[in-house]
């Protein structure tokens, strides 16, 4: 089963990835955690090009900076462990890359579908997790952290269009994606996801 987990920046993906896959283990569920870009040797080379705030990329070459890595993760990782029945948790996919380059940078996003639909063998998620937060949240835990890397520096504008691209993305594919409150506390957080999990996995009751 793959499950990603999509927001805007500091949403509160990673700790809850990181929750939830404790909980999962913790009852004997067999969890792999990756993420994008990055997850294999390649993708972590081509992340490290993707944060650099030094670079101005294009965007339709960070669109092919994203697949590159998407496509070594999925032959490398996440394929295999799906066909190992693994539960396969994984911080971004492919909605990012339509509601970052797609909402966000302007491009085509039947085409942006499609290239990502390829780069990962028309591998798609079972469930997709979207932690929302609002925008002056998202500016005001990442100016609490410090530190910001590429797209993190980019403008208020951008990253509402980019939280608007999610909320669409959710109504166009309602039947995989779950969106959760990223602004409650991590252990209502984690409480909301592994129990939307369960229901995902085990259907409804008879």
């Amino acid at each position: 089963m793959l499950v990603t987990f999509e927001g805007i920046e500091a949403a509160g993906k990673s700790t809850l990835i990181a929750a939830l896959a404790a909980r999962l283990r913790n009852r004997g569920d067999v969890v792999l955690v990756t993420r994008e870009p990055g997850g294999t040797p390649l993708g972590d080379s081509l992340r490290e090009l993707f944060v650099d705030p030094a670079l101005r990329i294009a965007p339709i070459a960070e669109v092919m900076l994203l697949n590159a890595s998407r496509a070594q993760l999925v032959a490398d990782v996440i394929a295999p462990a799906l066909k190992d029945r693994a539960v396969v948790l994984c911080d971004r996919f492919f909605d990012a890359t339509v509601a970052y380059q797609g909402f966000g940078r302007g491009l085509d996003i039947e085409s942006l579908l499609e290239i990502c639909l390829t780069a990962t063998q028309r591998i798609a998620p079972d469930l997709t997790f979207l932690v929302d937060i609002p925008v002056e949240v998202s500016r005001a835990r990442l100016q609490a952290r410090g530190g910001t890397d590429r797209l993190e520096r980019e403008d208020t504008a951008f990253h509402t269009r980019v939280r608007e691209g999610y909320h669409a993305l959710a109504e166009r594919f309602e039947n995989r994606f779950v969106i959760l409150d990223g602004t409650v506390s991590p252990d209502l957080l984690v409480t909301a996801a592994f129990e939307a999990f369960e229901r995902r996995r085990n259907g409804p009751l008879p």
